[in-house]
């Protein structure tokens, strides 16, 4: 697949974590992640709400399918509140986690919380360039990966929480 136009390559990584192996985070910075992702689309409408500042940032992004998993193209545009509604309003399911920032080998990662719905696990995920990413190593509690598994996909766990090895 060729490049979209006006997309970039999102490179990252995804681990499933079971809940009694993941650090403690109740004290860390979050930031609530509210989305709805679009009926038969690839699209994703999404809130990002800092949980210190209450700053809040509205997008519609797509992540294109692509033959590997570790880099999808994706084009994403900014919102203002009438234009977060109007996309709100069209059908699809709602997803709402909490992202907690992890620091592992001196590098940033993202711990996924899901509140809505109920999922049994978290995901752990890193993005990085092309190269590093695939040397890079998660924490010992990461159970396993599942970068691979469109099963494990926030759009899909939002229709189907329990997902099908």
């Amino acid at each position: 697949m060729a490049q979209p136009k006006y997309s970039h390559i999102e490179r990252e990584r995804r681990w499933r974590v079971e809940p009694s192996q993941a650090p403690a985070v109740g004290d860390r910075p979050y930031t609530i992640i509210e989305d709805r992702y679009l009926d038969d689309t690839r699209f994703r409408v999404r809130k990002m709400t800092c949980g210190q500042t209450g700053q809040v940032s509205l997008k519609l992004s797509k992540k294109y399918d692509a033959g590997l998993a570790t880099a999808r193209p994706l084009v994403t545009a900014y919102l203002d509140e009438t234009e977060y509604a109007r996309f709100c309003g069209l059908p699809g399911v709602d997803m709402i986690k909490r992202r907690y920032k992890i620091e592992h080998d001196g590098r940033e990662w993202s711990l996924d919380v899901f509140e809505n719905p109920a999922v049994g696990f978290l995901i752990l995920e890193i993005e990085a360039e092309e190269g590093l990413l695939e040397r890079l190593l998660p924490p010992s509690w990461a159970a396993r990966e599942v970068t691979d598994l469109v099963s494990y996909q926030c759009g899909s766990l939002a229709r189907q929480p329990d997902p099908a090895e």
